[in-house]
């Protein structure tokens, strides 16, 4: 089964007080590389994340995003600081009777005072301090996020892969046409050149046959192309095993089209037919498409 280098993929879970949600895109890329971006407390995971998401991806890159959210179930909220306040209010009891001050504290005066306020991220929560089971949980959550990412990869790769075995029909159907077309190319040559010959001839030379049946020789080797023609029906076959494997074939895939580009570049120097020319072009336009689509196969 071929896979597509794009996708994407979400996940989200709730622990120790927070939602953390996962996000996985991949694109197009020569070799694996996954770029992760995770909160700082979690870093120390980012080998082991990168080995996970390495298990579903062998080609293109990946990145992987981690936010971590307050959970609005488990949030805290912000709690006034008992000894802030006792410190303010006796602060003000001592100021009243060692300089005879008047006037006391009000709550609001109290509430707007620094540090009376525990501020939420101050505030420990259940299990959040505790790093080491986050590790499980993070390796958990990347994973339900990468199977959608797989999913949509293989469904694209798909898509894909029936594409392109529909364009390897065409160019067997060329193919098909060139081998009908290869035998009658030296014939057609040697009928054309004894009339150029006979048209020329004004008596004032003798036709010598011996010449002539070298030079339709010589011709009929230098335009062989019974060679490339095999060689490009093997290449066919493999390109649709290939496409039903189950590992990543791009890099293969992309070998055979340029070995079947090369062939057919030869047929195209060799041929000195206009109809076989015209399928030479024709087999090149496809395998062109192909080549596009297999920049996207995994």
């Amino acid at each position: 089964m071929s896979f597509s280098m794009t996708g994407y993929g979400q996940s989200a879970l709730q622990h120790g007080g927070y939602k953390v949600v996962f996000e996985v895109k991949s694109v197009n890329h020569r070799y694996c590389e996954v770029v992760l971006r995770l909160p700082r407390e979690w870093t120390c995971f980012e080998d082991s994340l990168r080995r996970t998401v390495q298990q579903y991806v062998k080609r293109g890159r990946v990145d992987v995003y981690v936010n971590k959210e307050e959970g609005d179930e488990h949030a805290p909220h912000a709690l006034l600081n008992e000894h802030a306040i006792q410190t303010y209010l006796q602060a003000a009891q001592d100021l009243s009777q060692q300089y005879g001050l008047d006037g006391e504290l009000t709550v609001k005066d109290l509430l707007s005072l620094p540090g009376v306020w525990i501020a939420p991220e101050h505030i420990a929560l259940p299990g959040a301090s505790d790093l080491d089971e986050w590790g499980p949980v993070l390796e958990n959550g990347l994973r339900k996020a990468m199977e959608g990412l797989s999913a949509m990869r293989s469904l694209e790769g798909r898509h894909l892969a029936t594409d392109v075995e529909q364009r390897l029909v065409k160019l067997q159907h060329l193919h098909s046409e060139m081998m009908q077309l290869a035998p009658t190319v030296v014939e057609d040559y040697r009928n054309k050149l004894k009339q150029r010959l006979s048209d020329l001839n004004d008596g004032s030379f003798a036709f010598d046959e011996h010449k002539f049946g070298m030079e339709v020789a010589i011709f009929a080797d230098r335009s062989n192309i019974d060679e490339e023609l095999i060689r490009l029906q093997s290449h066919f076959e493999q390109c649709k095993g290939l496409l039903r494997a189950d590992e990543p074939v791009g890099r293969k895939l992309d070998f055979l089209i340029q070995e079947m580009n090369r062939e057919v570049n030869t047929i195209g120097s060799k041929a000195n037919h206009l109809t076989l020319v015209n399928r030479v072009v024709e087999m090149k336009a496809e395998l062109e498409k192909i080549r596009e689509q297999l920049a996207n196969i995994e």
